[in-house]
């Protein structure tokens, strides 16, 4: 494989972007050998889906797009970036019990930490941010079957 792969998908901030931004990843991934019937395939996109949800729901219509970024170094490092226009960066919210969002930073940070991985948050030029998040790649040697057995 290649040193470095990057793929990138700019799409406008409307909560319909999100299923497209998931799409892409696991296109993306399926290209770059990751199947998408893994464990680390579905992770991943749920990863984006949270940040995508995220740049469409905290952005208060002040970002009319956002984007998502994947690259892969050295078949060692995947590292995922949702920027939008949004000046504020992400703050994490105390979920209570009946609360219905607010819970998506805490879903990343912790499937993140859980892959061995980190989050980062960082200012655009642009006046913007992007939330950075970098696992180690591991693509299974087998597919895994519906049972959790490996398939010869």
């Amino acid at each position: 494989m290649a040193d470095h792969l990057e793929a990138s998908i700019t799409l406008p901030s409307d909560p319909a972007s999100v299923s497209a931004a998931r799409a892409h990843v696991r296109d993306t991934l399926a290209e770059w050998g990751m199947p998408a019937d893994t464990d680390v395939s579905d992770t991943v996109r749920l990863i984006v889906s949270e940040l995508a949800t995220n740049a469409v729901q905290h952005t208060l219509g002040q970002s009319p797009t956002f984007t998502v970024d994947i690259a892969l170094d050295h078949d060692e490092r995947l590292r995922i970036g949702v920027t939008d226009s949004h000046p504020r960066f992400p703050k994490r919210l105390p979920a209570a019990v009946q609360q219905d969002n607010g819970r998506g930073l805490v879903i990343i940070r912790w499937l993140t930490a859980e892959c061995g991985g980190r989050m980062r948050v960082r200012p655009t030029r642009e006046g913007g941010k992007t939330v950075f998040v970098v696992l180690p790649w591991a693509v299974p040697a087998e597919p895994v079957t519906a049972a959790g057995r490996q398939e010869p």
